[in-house]
């Protein structure tokens, strides 16, 4: 074997080195395509859906957010219908005069505008949830960008025939029996899609792990194997080096000999 063949070998052995250097201090076993073409693209694609997975689980969390809030509002407000409904039938009694009857409705003016201020005045980064300004709110959970909806309903005394209602004159007790009807559902559709979003949470979050996991096998680097590599390989690029150098001082002696006589 020649000097230039020597000197091939022993560059081609130090990039190699270099190479192992390069992966160790990356801990990634896959650098560039010529590494392993397939396996990059393999794991790009599995970057992409888990990133898209965390997304959508942290989309989900503020859904989550937002149903709790709608649901705790909704709850003050049919306490407050079920407080009303007590009333109206303490206030159906004929022993209550006018002024009883108006000491019931002062309760009744205090609990509907409670009912009024939670419809108009619940928000969730400046949205408001249930005064019927907004449209259902879209959660992205899914990668792609679907998902699922939050109902969002439209609860003030208007809304639940509530407005003007009085226990002084004449009333209707199903007036506030359907109000209570309606948020009742209300609740039950919140209750319904925070489930719905709790389950897509799990189902992202364990996802995503799974897909880390199987990217990492195709990815990241062996340690302790790389680290015996790179040694074989010094060992390797030295000995080379060494039989260059030899072969070298071999070849100058020769040259000296058929020289040096002449």
């Amino acid at each position: 074997m020649n000097v230039s063949s020597y000197s091939s070998l022993y560059h081609k052995s130090a990039n190699k080195t270099n190479s192992i250097y390069g992966k160790i201090a990356s801990g990634k076993k896959i650098q560039s395509a010529a590494d392993d073409a397939a396996g990059l693209a393999i794991g790009r694609k599995m970057k992409k859906q888990s990133t898209g997975l965390d997304v959508g689980a942290y989309n989900i969390s503020s859904g989550i957010g937002v149903a709790n809030i709608k649901d705790g509002a909704l709850g003050t407000m049919q306490d407050s219908l079920q407080r009303i409904y007590e009333l109206s039938v303490q206030a159906s009694n004929g022993i209550y005069g006018s002024s009883e009857k108006q000491m019931i409705q002062d309760e009744v003016d205090q609990l509907l505008q409670d009912i009024q201020r939670s419809a108009v005045g619940t928000e969730y980064n400046n949205m408001k949830l249930m005064d019927g300004s907004m449209a259902d709110m879209h959660i992205a959970s899914n990668p792609d960008g679907t998902g699922m909806k939050i109902q969002m309903e439209n609860v003030t005394l208007k809304s639940l025939g509530l407005e003007g209602y009085n226990v002084t004159g004449d009333f209707d007790l199903s007036a506030i029996e359907s109000a209570m009807e309606k948020i009742s559902t209300a609740r039950s559709h919140t209750g319904a899609v925070t489930n719905s979003m709790e389950h897509a949470f799990n189902y992202n979050t364990r996802a995503s792990l799974e897909l880390t996991g199987a990217r990492s096998r195709i990815e990241d680097l062996d340690i302790p194997k790389a680290v015996s590599e790179q040694k074989k390989d010094k060992l390797l690029s030295d000995y080379r080096m060494g039989m260059l150098q030899k072969k070298m001082k071999n070849d100058n002696v020769i040259v000296k000999q058929l020289f040096g006589g002449m």
